[in-house]
């Protein structure tokens, strides 16, 4: 029997970013990453040290917990972590659009899994220079491939400085088919310490003016809304 890892189950809220921001939404949160992103504002669900407060979780369990929170009203289920594309989510996926669940999945593109062409929704977010990670583009391409079911495919970068920002022009040029979606990142990523709305805002206005001012108009340029609202708070 399959079975997860699971870092936390959480919701209903509002999705902070993307292409579904402002949707409601329940998050499932898997444990385990194929990356160690230097910003990554979610590490109790990366770190294999925190592997012992992760939960190890059937399918069934899974939807369980999302029927539960949800109070069996079909919401959007998002499938993050982590790299939940680590694992096998193909039956939960199954089980919850039985009951007419819709499901998203945020992941890097570093693995490529089948049951991406199940999904409603999936997030490709390949981390630019400033995550001191680099990119797998033949592994990103398979899982664009993975992914010709799906109901819809976009890439989604978070922004940090200017070579952030070129690094993301030439993204978009290797994969012009896909909707783009462009964020500042926020570089507190502690949750016991508030962050800087001033600078958050600044953050924005820096992104809007280089598009603008670039007359790149391919890109829609997000806020992370979770930041601004709930700061750092884990579980948001």
């Amino acid at each position: 029997m399959t079975s997860l890892r699971i870092a936390e189950i959480f919701g209903p809220t509002i999705q902070g970013e993307g292409a579904l921001i402002g949707e409601p939404t329940v998050f499932v949160r898997a444990g385990g990453c194929d990356y160690r992103c230097s910003w990554c504002d979610s590490m109790h669900a990366v770190d294999s040290a925190n592997r012992h407060d992760w939960a190890v979780m059937t399918p069934e369990e899974v939807m369980g917990e999302v029927r539960r929170l949800s109070g069996g009203k079909p919401l959007t289920v998002s499938i993050s972590g982590g790299n939940p594309a680590i694992q096998d989510f193909a039956p939960v996926i199954a089980y919850g659009k039985t009951e007419g669940y819709r499901f998203a999945c945020e992941t890097q593109g570093s693995v490529s899994k089948p049951w991406f062409g199940d999904l409603d929704t999936l997030v490709l977010s390949p981390k630019p220079p400033s995550s001191g990670e680099r990119v797998d583009w033949k592994a990103f391409d398979q899982c664009l491939e993975a992914a010709k079911g799906c109901g819809q495919t976009v890439m989604k970068i978070v922004i940090f400085d200017d070579k952030d920002y070129a690094w993301a022009k030439a993204a978009a040029e290797r994969h012009p088919g896909l909707p783009l979606y462009l964020q500042p990142g926020n570089p507190e990523v502690d949750p016991s310490l508030p962050v800087d709305l001033n600078q958050a805002t600044d953050r924005l206005l820096w992104l809007i003016e280089k598009v603008t001012g670039d007359r790149w108009f391919t890109p829609r340029v997000l806020p992370q809304l979770h930041v601004l609202v709930w700061g750092n708070k884990r579980g948001v």
